[in-house]
């Protein structure tokens, strides 16, 4: 697959995103890896913001689960009583593959897990909202990637996602977040290859 300044345009990329990737593009095609490899030179989040574009469900859902793997760890040691976010790691492991009539039921599971997460009080919330740019991306990736059915499991995996990034953020600083957001990067160029 190739990107092109047109299909940032249609995804509607920012502003600076926008002309900076302009300026590498220069009106031509370029292989989406050899794109993102320069992206994440420049800039970490804009990377993470075009690979869950050019994923499919399950390769998005795939990433989400394992960014939220790599930090949910610290979010349990902050808080040991709050399984939701681990439920909801699971709940999106289990939408990987599905179709259909099984997609559908997975929404349920998903409402309940996204309604957990928002019931978490101003806590968990405020974890939710310093997730790492990874998670981030990639919840706002499943509202336009995943149908009805899919979109409510995907976000009770952005939440989990988010909550956790955030933790590790708020307890590992800058530099640990980065080396976090690049090992997230490579595995989700992985899953594209």
């Amino acid at each position: 697959m190739k990107i092109t300044q047109q299909q940032l345009k249609d995804w509607s990329a920012c502003t600076d995103g926008y002309k900076w990737a302009c300026g590498i593009l220069k009106d031509k095609p370029m292989e989406v890896k050899k794109f993102l490899k320069i992206t994440a030179d420049h800039r970490l989040d804009w990377a993470n913001w075009v690979i869950v574009r050019v994923m499919t469900y399950d390769q998005y859902v795939s990433y989400a689960v394992y960014a939220a793997e790599q930090v949910i760890d610290i979010y349990e040691k902050k808080y040991p009583d709050d399984k939701r976010p681990r439920e909801a790691i699971e709940a999106a492991k289990k939408c990987i593959g599905l179709k259909g009539a099984a997609l559908a039921a997975a929404r349920a599971a998903g409402d309940a897990a996204r309604d957990a997460a928002w019931a978490a009080g101003d806590a968990a919330r405020d974890a939710a909202r310093a997730a790492g740019d990874a998670a981030r991306a990639a919840a706002l990736a499943a509202a336009r990637a995943a149908g009805d059915a899919a979109r409510d499991a995907a976000w009770a995996a952005g939440d989990a996602t988010r909550a956790a990034a955030g933790a590790a953020a708020w307890a590992a600083g800058d530099a640990a977040k980065e080396q976090m957001q690049i090992k997230i990067l490579e595995y989700g160029l992985s899953l594209i290859e």
